[in-house]
């Protein structure tokens, strides 16, 4: 039994189009089928790691789609100009949904911090609770250096500016997926528990900081266009787009964070077009035929996989990962299969990858593709 629903709601809430009067870049893009525009300026891209660039996401979308180069300033004031996302409606099967894991977060906390020489409190399964009383904790305090910059899409220390915890607030949505969280002298705790450490580490956002991660599946096909079966399993195999992530070096889902106002259904053919289908070299006849095999994807009924905390090495007791993780299957083989993947953004190299359970991913990602594999009744 499917339950269906949508996520789309209005294209108004999409971000809008930045321009940088200082440099003198004006940015124009029709959003009509078919149409487009041309840059009358380039402007060198601006790569924020880990969290996400703060662009004008539908516009960048769009660019990627038409196979236009992609650069964009990071500053500036706004336009009027809008995108309308492709929408499609998600469902969720009689397999279920993952849930969230039951027991205690494990890579939250790793001894070593990413991409630091940080080493975290150590933390034992049984005081992990919040509700576990334990006045010997002390955790290590630390916020990555290219957080204290204060990018755009990071959060001013907690003193300087008052967050609205549990809420949405302004463009920024604070609420977790998995319920309402503690806040302790103004800062949120961490709602699975403590991690070691204390501050934002990487992460830009007190308090949950929200991506979005798009499966994008076929089967493993033979020169005739039969279905591959595994010779253990006898069940067909799927492939899916994996990435190889620049930070860690680690294969994983293409997937990164909502932009601000951003709805979900857009990142994720934001994050798709962005890491997997990076810089198109197409011929302008081409480009029509790309944009129409991305929105046959997208627009069809895509399986959410999962909503909800993501046990990440990034995470501290103030700052955490939650996602929403959909599958979107090209099941005729005939949408974006026949698209040449080029590696872009956060990724290092990109390949269609047989989903199998000796597949090491990073997070929770092997988690992910073992119930798009029940789902699709393929082999695992």
């Amino acid at each position: 039994m499917r339950k269906t629903f949508r996520f789309c709601k209005v294209a108004s809430s999409c971000t809008h189009l930045p321009t940088s009067s200082r440099k003198g870049v004006y940015f124009l893009l029709t959003a009509m089928s078919g149409l487009s525009r041309r840059f009358t300026n380039n402007v060198q891209g601006m790569l924020f790691s880990p969290s996400r660039r703060h662009w004008t996401s539908a516009i960048r979308l769009a660019i990627t789609l038409f196979g236009l180069p992609l650069t964009a300033s990071t500053s500036g004031a706004r336009t009027s100009e809008h995108i309308k996302p492709i929408c499609g409606d998600y469902y969720t099967s009689s397999i279920g949904t993952m849930p969230s894991p039951a027991g205690p977060h494990v890579k939250s906390r790793c001894p070593q911090y990413p991409q630091s020489t940080i080493t975290r409190f150590t933390v034992p399964d049984d005081k992990v609770d919040w509700n576990q009383k334990w006045p010997e904790y002390s955790p290590v305090n630390h916020t990555a250096p290219v957080v204290l910059k204060k990018p755009v899409w990071a959060d001013p220390d907690i003193g300087s500016f008052s967050p609205k915890f549990n809420a949405v607030d302004g463009p920024v949505d604070r609420s977790s997926f998995e319920g309402k969280y503690k806040v302790e002298s103004e800062k949120p705790l961490n709602p699975r528990g403590r991690t070691g450490l204390t501050g934002r580490g990487l992460l830009g956002r007190w308090g949950p900081n929200h991506a979005a991660d798009p499966v994008v599946t076929r089967w493993k096909v033979d020169a005739s266009g039969a279905k591959i079966h595994h010779s253990a399993s006898k069940k067909p195999i799927l492939q899916f787009v994996a990435i190889k992530r620049r930070d860690c070096g680690e294969w994983a889902i293409p997937g990164g964070m909502v932009d601000p106002g951003e709805q979900v259904s857009l990142t994720l053919q934001r994050e798709f077009s962005e890491e997997a289908l990076n810089s198109l070299s197409v011929k302008q006849s081409e480009r029509e035929d790309i944009h129409k095999r991305i929105q046959k994807l997208f627009g069809s009924t895509g399986f959410q996989v999962y909503k909800g905390y993501v046990d990440d090495p990034r995470n501290t007791d103030n700052a955490w990962m939650e996602t929403v993780v959909v599958n979107f299957h090209d099941e005729a083989g005939d949408s974006v299969s026949e698209l040449p993947l080029q590696a872009g953004d956060d990724a290092g190299h990109v390949q269609w990858v047989d989903v199998d359970s000796s597949f090491g991913l990073y997070a929770s990602h092997s988690h992910f593709l073992e119930l798009v594999a029940r789902e699709r009744q393929a082999h695992w």
